[in-house]
């Protein structure tokens, strides 16, 4: 499954990268393997989402969000 999947409210642990090289934007925000995120909300038109991970939250378009894999945790 794939982060932009997850619904507010929603939390997933990454789990990896649909790429074999990802996005190096994306690490650098703290997107690693091994993160827990949840979904806080989608803007009104769904594009960006609103994220907190690591203690801060973060927006990411969903074309971003389909890169990352993660494990989905209800």
């Amino acid at each position: 499954m794939t982060l932009n999947e997850l619904r507010p409210g929603e939390r997933g642990t990454i789990k990896g990268f649909t790429r074999d090289a990802p996005p190096i934007r994306l690490l650098e925000m703290g997107m690693l393997p091994g993160t827990v995120v949840e979904v806080l909300r989608l803007a009104p038109l769904g594009d960006p989402m609103d994220l907190r991970l690591q203690g801060y939250r973060l927006s990411i378009r969903l074309k971003e969000a389909e890169l990352i894999l993660v494990d989905h945790k209800p």
